[in-house]
């Protein structure tokens, strides 16, 4: 596994050039996206990420406002990735049943 380094003490790039937090598998664009949907600061994302040190979600954040619109876009494509996704998907047969008794 190919790892880059950055300026930014905890943050690396890995082998796809996708920022992580170093010492895991933690994307940099997941607590980003955990940032934005619930609006929670640094030390909650510490809470709800308890393997991560604060130190590595500011780093983290340091990284994502420098990089914002880079970062963005990565999202939003993955998003289109999801949706693409969900609309092939076909429903379980939970689903079926359900919209089939109204309940959905």
């Amino acid at each position: 596994m190919s790892l880059v380094e950055t300026r930014y003490e905890h943050v690396i790039l890995d082998e796809k050039l996708v920022p992580v937090i170093a010492g895991t598998r933690t994307r940099i664009t997941e607590l980003i996206l955990d940032k934005i949907a619930y609006g929670w600061s640094p030390e909650e994302l510490q809470f709800q990420h308890p393997h991560l040190k604060l130190g590595q979600i500011y780093s983290a954040l340091a990284y994502y406002s420098d990089h914002q619109e880079e970062l963005d876009e990565i999202i939003e494509r993955q998003l289109e990735h999801v949706d693409q996704m969900r609309k092939k998907a076909q429903p379980t047969q939970l689903v079926a049943r359900l919209k089939a008794k109204k309940l959905i």
